[in-house]
């Protein structure tokens, strides 16, 4: 993030814990390449060179459905921004950019959350609003655990009749399968049929939530970056600890499929991500209590 905004011409220091920037001078076009094609520094180099002065070219810039989006809302404000959905963006700086209206697409790791919330209890969930397009890759996964998926009208009903299958899954940036839904993979596949490989290559800290799945009898093996995660036919229940939003949302749905009642502390996490998720849970049938 810093860097590419340095090479537009920004100035960053610390302090107290915070990074400072500014640019006195203002900010000039200039051609970034990104070791990795984060989403969070496309955004904010991408945003950033849309008032700067000249042509800015990011080389392996990240392709995500929402970043597209940022991007037409920002040409629709008068931003040049070409190459949206491909590794390399062309921002031509402009002066201004002027208000309008815009409805941000739906989340897909929200809709992939609902995806999976089915497939592990064995549910029929109707997701209203979602687009199947931006799910691919983990749509195919739950098709091969055993769900039937179905594009709809307004959205996309998944529904699952059996015990899931195992599934092995490596998570990349998009197209691949995103590392925000990991968690819930490896929730599926600790009462899934079979064992599976899972590998993670964006989020270095995701398998932080692996030893709460394991107090509520989990049978996964973490080696670096590969978690071997072998199911069994129920959790038991425990007091467990959310360390991020998805873990949360993944501690949850476990407890759904635990015998007993789950203790998930750190709910705040969950909130972060999905606002309403105990009471749409309780929509579901699931018996949920948020405790304050």
């Amino acid at each position: 993030h810093t860097r590419g905004l340095i090479e537009l011409g920004a100035e960053t220091h610390n302090e107290h814990g915070y990074i400072i920037a500014s640019a006195p001078k203002g900010l000039r076009g200039a051609r970034i390449e990104l070791d990795f094609p984060s989403v969070g520094a496309t955004e904010n180099i991408m945003t950033a060179a849309v008032l700067a002065k000249g042509v800015t070219t990011l080389e392996n810039a990240a392709r995500e459905p929402d970043l597209v989006d940022i991007g037409n809302f920002l040409n629709a404000m008068g931003a040049k921004i070409e190459g949206l959905g491909t590794p390399t963006l062309t921002i031509t700086g402009v002066d201004a950019l002027r208000p309008v209206d815009h409805t941000a697409i739906p989340d897909r790791i929200v809709t992939g959350t609902w995806a999976f919330a089915a497939a592990i209890t064995q549910g029929d969930i109707a997701i209203h609003g979602a687009r199947p397009s931006d799910l691919e890759l983990p749509l195919d996964k739950l098709v091969a655990a055993g769900a039937v998926v179905t594009a709809t009208a307004d959205g996309l009903r998944v529904k699952m009749s059996r015990r899931p299958t195992s599934i092995d899954i490596s998570t990349l940036p998009f197209p691949g399968f995103p590392t925000d839904l990991q968690p819930f993979a490896i929730t599926l596949n600790s009462i899934a049929d079979g064992t599976a490989l899972v590998t993670e290559n964006v989020f270095e800290g995701r398998f932080m939530f692996v030893n709460e799945l394991l107090r509520l009898g989990a049978n996964i093996r973490v080696d670096g970056h590969h978690a071997s995660v072998t199911g069994i036919t129920r959790l038991s229940s425990a007091p467990v600890v959310a360390s991020d939003i998805r873990a949360g949302a993944g501690l949850v749905l476990a407890g759904l499929v635990a015998d007993g009642i789950t203790f998930v502390e750190g709910a705040y996490h969950v909130d972060r991500g999905y606002p309403k998720f105990a009471e749409q849970l309780r929509a579901l049938g699931a018996d949920v209590t948020r405790v304050d």
